[in-house]
């Protein structure tokens, strides 16, 4: 069977209203620009359509492979289980509404042709364009969590939490394999892991555009996040000690 050039993954959980347009804007995608596309749904125990609406378009190219969790288990575990599944050399993970256009994958795409092994839309660097920005709130909610992500976590990254990140497969596997979180910090310790494991992390900005419903409630888990980033730089420290260990071992 011949490996694709991408793999598509998709969390999606009650997302019956949004899904069905976002894959008619991926399939239109594809066959604009002629790409070899696996797109994996990973339907995170959905309580509506979502499952059907997928179905319903699993027949036309490029075909769509449905992965239904029994239960809700998590934006996490969802990303993670969609991408230990994937066969492409390339594995992209992308928001159910689309909020990051997928024509962005383009300025990712080209970083990592340079030797990168991630690459991450962000919405906070100078070239990033919010249309439309998010609310009040939700910006001084996010000013907040990265204020204290980054004196906890990967000080260099600026936004982590951008539903739109583009892994080689070989990196994908290794960073999936190890992740332990479920919830919205997944990707804090998918991205801490990728630094762990030695792989290069680049930073682009994209267009993002902000859309109603987000079932993120953005102050209320600012505040409540500390613990959790504390918990993922003592598991990436243990890792590192583990590491050393096993190097020591070796000589």
């Amino acid at each position: 069977m011949d490996v694709p050039a991408l793999s598509i993954i998709i969390p999606a959980f009650n997302e019956a209203r949004r899904l069905g347009h976002t894959l008619e804007l991926v399939r239109a995608w594809v066959m604009r620009t002629g790409r070899s596309v696996e797109l994996i749904v990973v339907d995170d125990g959905s309580t509506d359509t979502t499952a059907e609406i997928v179905r319903q378009h699993a027949s036309e190219p490029p075909a769509v492979q449905l992965l239904t969790n029994p239960v809700n288990r998590g934006k996490g575990y969802s990303v993670a289980r969609g991408m230990l599944a994937a066969r492409g050399a390339r594995v992209l993970m992308c928001d159910a509404d689309l909020s990051t256009p997928i024509e962005e994958i383009d300025k990712l795409w080209t970083w990592l042709d340079q030797g990168f092994d991630v690459v991450i839309a962000s919405r906070d660097l100078p070239d990033s364009h919010l249309d439309p920005p998010q609310p009040r709130l939700r910006r001084w909610a996010a000013w907040l969590f990265r204020a204290l992500r980054r004196r906890l976590l990967l000080p260099e990254l600026r936004d982590t939490q951008c539903g739109f990140k583009l892994f080689t497969r070989a990196a994908a596997q290794a960073i999936f394999a190890r992740q332990t979180l479920h919830g919205w910090l997944f990707d804090c310790e998918a991205l801490g892991l990728a630094e762990r494991l030695g792989y290069r992390v680049k930073e682009v900005g994209v267009i993002w555009r902000h859309r109603t419903h987000s079932r993120v409630r953005p102050l209320r888990e600012a505040l409540v996040a500390v613990p959790t980033l504390l918990a993922i730089r003592r598991r990436l420290a243990r890792l590192e000690q583990t590491d050393r260990l096993h190097l020591g071992r070796g000589f």
